[in-house]
């Protein structure tokens, strides 16, 4: 059977991805290896060197402009007739992975990632501008669609509940790399190297969260928990790593209000290689976010064997089950104790948990991921 001629839209994913960006990339990579799709990569004027050597066997299709309002434009308006004039092999499916896809597609079948609802559920959490956009967007995805893939059981639920689709839904859970993500530093003890260039000493003893720091990621409610442990634990550091987003001014008031704000380290961007060493080298791993399409640092977290403090009810709970500690989210006293469950643990129930944990993240594979997503690209040209 010859491999499905699939365009997929790349054009959005900055030059140092997170959340959805890693997603992307990851999902390339995966199809890249696949030999089941015959890959159209659209992207940005410019930016195909990295995408090539992701793929290099996907065609490179790079006509999007790069300012954002004309990236969005060309997207919605131009894209459509682009990918229906590309031939050797013509396009038979077309991928959306962040909610949009493009008017004029014609008989070419259409696929469309839904990461989470809170524009809907949550639009205090993003810029107006986006809220409206992308209600719009998701509604479209769900009444013209063929397919939507989305990345929990969780969204898939609410999907349902809330906007009734008329295509088929796919349930691809993220993936993680078990050869970069796993219990055991590497011969070289290059963690301590890795901890080193964000100045973290070898020893450090440290809460860690990795995540865009903007206000749906409950850092705020994190730094108020930290606060409360911090005077018993007097050694303990608080190491937040994630570039700022939207609302990351809440933060740096929380910081500064905190009674031991001299203990909160602020990494910025983290490179890829050393976000492995900081999950593995941390005491305990905090994702208090309130709510989440997947959550894939929680997933990573397990994967190096970290112990794991994530929001009840939430997607990053469905994957962990009872490998994590949880607390209800926004709430900093409940917080602070399931962090303090985590520090203290050990002995039979830490490695319960811990042994619980890798079992789990075991099953999750971008290989797995990109199976998926081939079905409902099938299931899309059909």
């Amino acid at each position: 059977m010859a491999p499905l001629a699939t365009s997929l839209d790349v054009s959005a994913i900055p030059d140092s991805p997170a959340g959805a960006g890693r997603y992307v990339v990851e999902l390339v990579r995966a199809l890249g290896k696949s030999g089941g799709v015959a890959l159209s990569l659209v992207c940005r004027h410019g930016d195909t060197d990295r995408w090539r050597a992701l793929a290099p066997s996907a065609r490179l299709v790079d006509t999007v402009w790069t300012p954002r309002p004309l990236r969005v434009a060309y997207e919605q308006w131009r894209l459509g007739p682009v990918i229906g004039h590309l031939r050797d092999p013509a396009i038979a499916v077309h991928h959306g992975p962040h909610y949009t896809f493009p008017h004029g597609l014609g008989s070419i079948g259409s696929v469309v990632t839904v990461h989470d609802l809170t524009f809907f559920d949550h639009p205090e959490w993003h810029v107006t501008s986006k809220v409206r956009f992308f209600q719009r967007a998701i509604r479209r995805a769900a009444s013209e669609a063929d397919v939507i893939i989305c990345v929990s059981d969780t969204t898939a639920e609410r999907l349902g509940a809330l906007l009734s689709p008329k295509g088929a839904v796919f349930v691809a859970p993220h993936g993680v790399d078990h050869a970069r993500f796993r219990p055991a530093d590497g011969e070289d003890g290059s963690d301590a190297a890795a901890l080193a260039r964000y100045g973290c000493p070898p020893d450090l003893d440290y809460l860690f969260q990795l995540a865009t720091i903007e206000p749906r990621k409950g850092t705020v409610p994190l730094v108020e928990a930290f606060d409360r442990l911090a005077e018993e634990h007097k050694d303990l550091e608080l190491v937040l790593a994630g570039i700022d987003g939207w609302g990351a001014a809440e933060v740096t008031r929380a910081i500064a209000a905190s009674r031991h704000q001299g203990r909160v380290r602020r990494l910025g961007y983290v490179d890829d290689d050393a976000v492995p060493a900081l999950l593995r080298r941390a005491r305990v791993v905090a994702y208090p976010s309130f709510e989440e399409g997947f959550g894939l640092p929680a997933l990573e977290a397990l994967a190096c064997g970290a112990p794991l403090v994530t929001t009840s009810g939430t997607a990053m709970a469905e994957v962990a089950g009872p490998a994590a500690w949880t607390a209800p989210a926004g709430d900093a006293v409940a917080l602070a104790a399931a962090l303090e469950a985590a520090l203290l643990a050990g002995g039979p129930e830490l490695a319960r948990r811990r042994a619980e944990g890798l079992e789990r993240a075991a099953a999750f594979t971008w290989e797995r991921t990109a199976a998926v997503h081939l079905e409902a690209y099938e299931a899309a040209a059909r």
